[in-house]
């Protein structure tokens, strides 16, 4: 009977702790072994967005974090975007991760109880993701990519070595971040002495003729963070090198594919940025509200000088010592 009751104790024993094992495998903390759902989406796959992804990720993995992603691109879509936030949101995801402008909207839309971490936003105050840049949303806030001095000193650097030059930009009028940074490019451009011509394109493939519908116009070419038009870049570099039109960027990954120079940050550094923001988001030390949205800590001025000799461009010695040097 003694032995009897004895075993009966280290069943209900056994019993209890494969009961608590369970719980602990449904409460979706990683500190068991379990992994948290992640749902990332971005608007479109291009070399920007791609390397703030990477280092979200990265971010992640060096937290110790298990993590199965669900990522998904909304291919240059519009029409795309809110149903893959939609199905995050029906498949119950911890957290949400908006790599771009249109797909933190849609983020937002779909839902105000999962998290949402954004970056690659260009203007999160004015597209409507948080009140203002020192306060989040209740569920929403990230890491901008437009660092408030970057158009500024763009625009300078054009009139300081290209002086008077008349500034093309090719932008989708479709896309909050680009309207914004275009009239800020205005500001600044009047400010200089500037002129600014623009043409506004609906999809990749407008893109081309676009830019050459520019040439005669333009005496430089200044390509912003535009989702569209970076993803058709090449077509852009065409044009440019054809006619010897220096070509301006709004990121560094845009040098290795022909650009010229630009005052950038670096994608994957405010990807990272956001991943650690997730850390705390998804083990409970915060919410996204504890956290305003931030700015890239910085701007280095960043230059091709391949791409330069293929545009016509006559080397200035000042450059050596000013920029980092990208290579195509």
């Amino acid at each position: 009977m003694k032995k009897l009751l004895i075993l009966m104790v280290a069943v209900a024993i056994i019993t209890l702790a494969a009961c608590g094992s369970d719980d602990e495998a449904d409460s979706g903390s990683s500190e068991g072994g379990d992994t948290y759902k992640v749902g990332a989406t971005q608007i479109v796959e291009h070399p920007s967005l791609d390397a703030a992804y990477e280092g979200f990720k990265d971010a992640l993995a060096d937290a110790g974090l298990e993590v199965e992603y669900d990522f998904q691109s909304a291919q240059n879509d519009q029409n795309n975007v809110k149903p893959i936030s939609d199905g995050f949101v029906a498949d119950d995801v911890d957290l949400i991760f908006a790599n771009s402008t249109p797909s933190a909207l849609g983020a937002l839309q779909a839902t105000s109880d999962i998290p949402i971490v954004f970056t690659s936003v260009t203007d999160a105050v004015d597209a409507g993701l948080v009140p203002s840049m020192d306060e989040a949303g209740e569920n929403i806030t990230g890491v901008v990519d437009l660092h408030p001095e970057q158009i500024d000193a763009t625009v300078e650097f054009i009139n300081t070595y290209f002086e008077g030059a008349t500034i093309g930009m090719v932008y989708n009028a479709g896309e909050q971040n680009s309207v914004s940074q275009v009239e800020s490019v205005k500001a600044a451009a009047e400010e200089q002495g500037l002129e600014v011509v623009e043409r506004t394109v609906a999809n990749s493939a407008e893109v081309q003729q676009a830019a050459t519908t520019l040439v005669g116009e333009a005496d430089v070419f200044y390509i912003i963070t535009d989702n569209t038009v970076v993803s058709a870049l090449d077509s852009v570099v065409g044009v440019a090198n054809d006619q010897d039109i220096p070509l301006i960027v709004g990121e560094p990954d845009s040098l290795a594919g022909g650009g010229f120079a630009t005052f950038g940050i670096d994608y994957h550094t405010i990807g990272y940025r956001t991943g650690e923001m997730a850390v705390e988001i998804l083990t409970g030390e915060m919410s996204p509200s504890d956290f305003p949205a931030e700015y890239p800590p910085e701007i280095q001025l960043f230059m091709n000088k391949q791409a330069a000799e293929e545009q016509g461009i006559e080397w200035n010695s000042e450059w050596d010592d000013q920029a980092q040097f990208v290579e195509q």
